[in-house]
């Protein structure tokens, strides 16, 4: 965290976020710290995760309801059509000659891509 200045809340919240596998909303945030943190407000974990994502420590995700993660490098996810989780898609690489292809069709001077892969989880799919 290459802040402002430091914050005990916002040092928490990333905390949180770096320990969490499920890419929470702020909502799930909150409601992870709000026992061990009284004082907390939503209204504190919208600005820090928004101060944290523009410092580029989290990464901002627009699914139908914004979800961040601590996880900065570019990897694939996925997203489960039932239960709603969000989950790394591990052991596929970052594909860069993808960026590249898209600039030499495009004209664009492209950065990077996302890759969201969506479906039914395991866990779901067990259930069912």
């Amino acid at each position: 965290m290459n802040g402002k200045r430091y914050s005990r809340q916002r040092e928490s919240i990333y905390r949180c976020l770096r320990e969490s596998r499920e890419h929470p909303t702020a909502e799930m945030v909150y409601h992870m710290l709000k026992p061990d943190n009284p004082s907390l407000s939503l209204g504190t974990v919208y600005r820090n995760l928004n101060l944290l994502a523009e410092e580029g420590t989290i990464t901002r995700m627009p699914f139908p309801v914004e979800r961040y993660d601590a996880d900065t490098s570019p990897h694939p996810h996925f997203l489960c059509r039932k239960c709603g989780k969000v989950y790394d898609m591990e052991g596929l690489g970052y594909d860069g000659g993808l960026d590249q292809e898209a600039a030499r069709r495009s004209g664009h001077d492209v950065e990077r891509h996302t890759l969201l892969f969506t479906g039914t989880c395991a866990d779901c799919t067990e259930k069912h």
